[in-house]
């Protein structure tokens, strides 16, 4: 039976790139989840995320097929995470997902089974949190910026040590040099999937 890879952590501690490497580096396929969000510059729909309408959320939900979603109440309206469930775990493939979130991540736990699950946090300092969100948004056509502190601010919140004890989160893996926590998380995983 396979596994799926759950990705977590604060906005702007890396896991977008540490995903993306991991993918390059492994043979995890990817779990790519679900949002009604505008698309950012530099991203591509399927990739980073399967960007869909409202009513293509509302379509998936209907036919049973939504594991777990949140709504995020941003200045520019609400937005949408998901996950849909368009995996064969029952394989022999092992899966990646950036699941961002504790809730959604206890959600997969619980749909897929703990045994099948297993989290990788990825933690930065708040304040380098903060300088890499800026930059990032600075690239941006039109910088959302009372978003991009909105989120920060949440965050706070939404990954409290005590939440992430709940959670029985253990697997945190700091990111101060990318290559360095990339391996890290590498040789992590490679254990679990028995890889090494």
């Amino acid at each position: 039976m396979g596994k799926l890879i759950c990705l977590l952590g604060k906005s702007s501690t890396g896991k977008d790139t540490i995903y993306r490497k991991l993918l390059e580096r492994t043979d995890l396929k990817p779990f790519v989840t679900y949002t009604t969000r505008p698309i950012r510059f530099g991203e591509t729909d399927g990739k980073e995320y399967h960007f869909v309408t409202q009513e293509g959320f509302e379509d998936l939900q209907a036919k049973g097929r939504v594991i777990e979603s949140r709504v995020y109440n941003t200045i520019h309206g609400p937005w949408t995470y998901f996950t849909v469930d368009d995996i064969d775990i029952k394989g022999k493939d092992n899966y990646l997902a950036a699941a961002g979130t504790i809730p959604a991540y206890a959600k997969l736990r619980d749909y897929y089974g703990e045994e099948n699950v297993i989290p990788v946090m990825i933690v930065v300092d708040d304040g380098d949190r903060l300088a890499r969100a800026l930059k990032r948004e600075r690239k941006q056509e039109h910088p959302k910026y009372e978003e991009m502190c909105r989120r920060f601010l949440a965050d706070s919140e939404d990954f409290s040590d005590e939440k992430i004890a709940e959670a029985g989160i253990k697997n945190l893996f700091q990111n101060e040099d990318l290559e360095s926590c990339i391996a890290e998380v590498t040789e992590f995983i490679g254990k679990e999937c028995g890889w090494t």
